[in-house]
């Protein structure tokens, strides 16, 4: 069967949460921008699994890029979370020194913070830690206090971010994986599992396979290594335990296991960092998971009393080196952007922001922009258990996922929207449906009678991913 084409300005390959970040970018620029992602919805690869903080660049490295967008995403995040109806429960964060060598590590954090302008991260003695954190572990010698981190939607986020594109006329393709790349006369032409496509600029930003779609046609200038991070998630009440971000000090390799809550509610303990070379599967394995109960134990010994109700993990695309890999090739009219690691949630924006600069200064003269004199600001469903929720307010048709709260015109809601879900995992992204502590066992009946065929008959009860 013959493929059709289409003619964009800008394509972009991958629908993470920094793909998402930089359609919209584009298109509030005023280009004709398009979205390919292979998976069947947005945040199908790396981005659907990360710890979901919101961090100043404290102890990223001075003068880096990955500072620069950080910092950029940070504050762009925050002017606008708002407008967009999206979260952000300002915990701030603690960096705990465990033994002498944790401590004596600590001025150099502080300095590096400072360094960095984040000025009001402080040293702090271990008594003033208890007072903040009475729950902690005896042992304590010390740590940094980071007022500024906090938590965020790391699901409703990006997809505000693609929504507001498609507002202003961006258009996206799931179930869309690219085959092929070729560039002639100033044009490129992508070819995928379902049409061609064909635009004067590509940005690449497909996570665990941007070396791969780079190799498509050139020889890449970096390799994905997926490093693999385990997760738990404990039952609702075992947030109370903790008020800030508990983070470890970091080494060379990671940056170590955390405890933090999150916007719905839980405790999440992790990530693990494992190598592997698989870029597609992130199993959970039960003895590192023992493992991580264990070091979480160690740090909030009432872990104990809790149950874990959840399980995950999630492949960061790291490389051979530690630094964001974002490569322009102006007279290939192509831009790369790869080796975005854990810290790509808060950088997203600025990472959009960074290449609208690239393009300004190096691509100009590729197509004629028409900038967006007044965005529509789409708001997100209120998801964050510390913000009032829909099931509070009247004529919402009654409570479905009663472990979440979520109600049947939330569900409705996510159909009629501008990006609907296409699969179970979608809609449960969208609205936390079957995410509570019984995993869909209860609702999942009346989900399926909602969703009817609007997955092509799917079973609803088999696709929980």
């Amino acid at each position: 069967m013959e493929q059709k084409t289409h003619d964009f300005d800008v394509i972009v390959i991958g629908g993470g949460v920094v793909g998402c970040a930089v359609f919209r970018r584009f298109t509030l620029m005023g280009a004709r921008t398009l979205l390919l992602e292979k998976g069947e919805d947005i945040l199908s690869g790396a981005s659907k699994a990360n710890s979901a903080i919101l961090h100043t660049g404290f102890d990223a490295p001075p003068g880096s890029l990955e500072l620069a967008c950080m910092q950029a995403g940070y504050a762009e995040y925050k002017a606008i979370h708002q407008k967009m109806n999206l979260p952000l429960l300002e915990t701030g964060a603690i960096v705990v020194a465990w033994n002498d060598e944790q401590l004596a590590a600590l001025p150099e954090i502080v300095s590096q913070a400072h360094q960095n302008g984040v000025s009001d991260v402080r040293q702090v003695s271990a008594e003033e830690i208890y007072q903040r954190e009475p729950h902690l572990a005896a042992g304590v010698m010390g740590g940094v206090i980071v007022p500024g981190e906090g938590i965020i939607d790391p699901w409703s986020s990006p997809l505000a971010y693609l929504t507001q594109g498609v507002k202003h006329g961006g258009e996206y393709r799931f179930n869309c994986a690219v085959t092929g790349a070729q560039f002639n006369d100033g044009q490129w032409t992508l070819s995928t599992s379902a049409d061609s496509y064909q635009a004067a600029l590509v940005i690449n930003c497909a996570g665990n396979h941007g070396d791969e779609i780079d190799a498509l046609w050139r020889i890449p200038e970096f390799e994905i290594r997926p490093r693999k991070g385990q997760f738990l998630v404990f039952d609702k009440p075992a947030s109370t335990q903790i008020n800030a971000i508990i983070l470890p000090v970091p080494t060379a390799r990671s940056k170590g296991v955390l405890l933090s809550k999150t916007i719905f509610g839980n405790l999440l303990l992790g990530p693990t960092a494992e190598e592997q070379t698989c870029r597609d599967r992130a199993d959970v394995n039960e003895e590192m998971l023992k493992s991580l109960i264990a070091q979480g134990q160690r740090m909030l010994p009432s872990l104990a009393d809790y149950s874990v109700t959840a399980t995950y993990a999630g492949l960061r695309p790291a490389t051979e080196q530690k630094e964001y890999r974002i490569f322009p090739y102006p007279e290939e009219q192509w831009i790369t952007v790869g080796g975005i690691r854990s810290t790509g949630l808060t950088a997203a924006l600025g990472i959009a922001s960074h290449l609208e600069t690239l393009y300004l200064q190096r691509f100009a003269a590729l197509f004629t922009l028409a900038p967006v004199k007044n965005p529509h600001w789409p708001k997100m469903p209120m998801l964050s258990d510390y913000e009032p929720r829909d099931y509070t307010c009247p004529g919402n048709g009654g409570v479905v996922c009663h472990c979440e709260w979520v109600t049947r015109r939330e569900l409705e809601a996510a159909f009629d929207s501008d990006v609907p879900p296409d699969c179970i995992g979608g809609l449960r992204r969208r609205t936390r449906v079957m995410m509570g502590r019984c995993n869909g066992f209860f609702c999942s009946n009346h989900v399926a009678e909602i969703v009817g065929d609007r997955f092509n008959n799917t079973l609803i009860t088999g696709q929980i991913k």
